[in-house]
């Protein structure tokens, strides 16, 4: 019989997916051993239009309620100066996000969710 160059399957230069051999390992390494806990955050944003300012809560970046601030706080520059560089949000964003973690059970007042920091939910 004659040799033919053909290229052995389980060759290190061979890329084909198959077989009973193990997948070769990749570059990117587990960071977490743990399940995910979700992360709540709070800012100061516009509301309405730019027209009123409030705590907005957010879990994982998804807004979900916010509180209204007093007229006192209204005012002050530094939380002004805050919301500035905060996206500016609407009744339709915040009712999206609502609706969105209502769907998915992932409302962190309403239910059970393992936080990251559960003492930054809103106290109400």
């Amino acid at each position: 019989m004659e040799s033919v160059d053909t290229p052995d399957l389980k060759s290190v230069e061979h890329q084909a997916r198959g077989g009973s051999s193990p997948p070769t390992p990749t570059k990117y390494k587990k960071t977490r051993r743990f399940p995910m806990k979700y992360r709540i955050d709070a800012k100061y944003v516009w509301y309405e239009e730019e027209n009123m300012l409030v705590l907005m809560y957010f879990i994982q970046g998804v807004p979900f309620t916010f509180d209204e601030l007093p007229d006192e706080v209204q005012n002050d520059l530094d939380i002004i100066k805050l919301a500035d560089k905060e996206k500016s949000w609407s009744p339709d964003d915040v009712y999206r996000g609502y609706s969105y973690l209502m769907e998915e059970q992932c409302h962190p007042c309403l239910f059970e969710l393992d936080l990251e920091n559960p003492e930054c939910l809103p106290v109400d």
